[in-house]
């Protein structure tokens, strides 16, 4: 579904990304793991289009998307989501979904003058939309609620309802699990294993939580320095010795397997 072939991003003499080449299988959730600085955020940026790469290309279903800005990549159904999750504080939790889709009659002034039975239509289909999604998300509780209000582990399910709201074909998770409780993680795991099974999404997932990955995650893709190191099951990339080598800087095999260091 995606492919990014020999990417490099450079800021000044760095190489935030150095030649990285990879295959995202439609239908797959897929995790990026690496040891802090590996180049994960910058490659999900590249590929969703917030930073053009200094060279290479990345494709979408064999059509070039190579620095196609993001707002022209939500209209294909490729999103992403944000270590800090990005909500309107003030507006309620149903209010934020339903700013989700784009080209709304309300968006005109002309409709706003003339086309207000029209926009009441298509602002009633949306509220009963974002009340499934929320409903899909165990979160129906929290519909009036304003977004502003939520813990980190409900903004993090925000976003995700948000990929639902367009019906994402691709979503781009960054750290979906940082900040977040086990209980309420364990939840959004569910929605994504749901969203992916039911609904055909593909996910790509960066984590440092190991046992997130391994409950959610097949295959894994291993960076370090702005390189793709490997790719396999968990298992496999754990007791791969150059992934040893970049979490550890030692041949330490028998941590890793516990995971020191995830």
């Amino acid at each position: 579904m995606i492919e990014v072939h020999n990417v490099t991003k450079s800021f000044g003499g760095f190489h935030a990304v150095d030649g990285a080449s990879l295959r995202i299988a439609p239908g797959t959730i897929t995790g990026l793991i690496g040891p802090n600085g590996a180049g994960k955020t910058t490659l999900f940026n590249v590929i969703a289009g917030a930073l053009a790469p200094s060279s290479g290309k990345v494709t979408l279903e064999g059509e070039d998307i190579t620095g196609l800005p993001p707002h022209d990549l939500f209209h294909k159904g490729l999103l992403r989501t944000f270590q800090i999750a990005h909500e309107f504080g003030s507006m309620s939790v149903r209010e934020n979904l339903m700013m989700v889709p784009g080209a709304q009659s309300g968006e005109t002034l002309w409709n706003a003058w003339v086309g207000r039975g029209r926009i009441r239509a298509e602002e009633k289909a949306l509220a009963e939309k974002a009340d499934e999604v929320l409903e899909f998300l165990t979160v129906s509780h929290l519909a009036d609620e304003k977004a502003g209000n939520l813990s980190g582990g409900q903004k993090k399910l925000l976003e995700l309802g948000r990929t639902m709201m367009v019906d994402a074909r691709i979503v781009f998770l960054d750290e979906v699990g940082a900040g977040v409780n086990r209980t309420l993680l364990y939840t959004i795991g569910d929605a994504i294993i749901r969203l992916n099974k039911e609904r055909g999404y593909t996910f790509v997932v960066i984590e440092h939580d190991m046992e997130f990955i391994e409950r959610l995650c097949d295959p894994v893709i291993c960076m370090a320095e702005g390189k793709v190191l490997t790719e396999g099951t968990l298992a496999e990339i754990k007791a791969n010795e150059q992934v040893i080598e970049a979490y550890l800087g030692t041949g330490l095999k028998n941590k890793v397997k516990q995971g020191a260091g995830a």
